[in-house]
């Protein structure tokens, strides 16, 4: 029930966003480090390369997005947020605090503050799993 909540307002809270909570996640991944390349960051976000460029596309086209020749390997290309593009995400992430707000008027800040720290540990061991190579079960 949360996750369909949280998922139906973070939804509505990036759909301007190419792509919606795809787009949203990229330019986070985007926006906190050295320039990703483009597999890397398919791999990242867990997508298909092929959606990861067509959904790159879409990105650039709004000007949100720029991809230039990764210098150490000529062949790959590094992607890169625009000012735009940042402008974008802060207005997304402002609307993201909001919604989450609204789901957790019943908690006190100390316990709102305890979730979040929670969630952000599974989440960390979730992407770890999704980027590890299966093992044998």
């Amino acid at each position: 029930m949360v996750s369909s909540a949280f998922r139906r307002v973070a939804t509505s809270s990036v759909e301007d966003l190419p792509g919606g909570p795809r787009g949203y996640l990229v330019l986070v991944a985007v926006a906190s480090g050295e320039p990703p390349s483009q597999l890397a960051l398919a791999q990242q976000v867990s997508l298909d390369r092929t959606v990861m460029t067509y959904l790159l596309d879409d990105l650039e086209t709004r000007q949100l997005i720029t991809r230039r020749p990764d210098p150490r390997d000529r062949r790959a290309r590094q992607v890169l947020i625009t000012e735009e593009g940042r402008a974008q995400l802060e207005r997304a992430q402002d609307r993201l605090s909001v919604a989450e707000a609204r789901l957790l008027a019943d908690l006190g800040e100390h316990d709102a503050r305890q979730l979040r720290l929670l969630l952000t540990r599974v989440a960390q061991t979730a992407q770890r799993e999704a980027l590890a190579p299966e093992a044998d079960c």
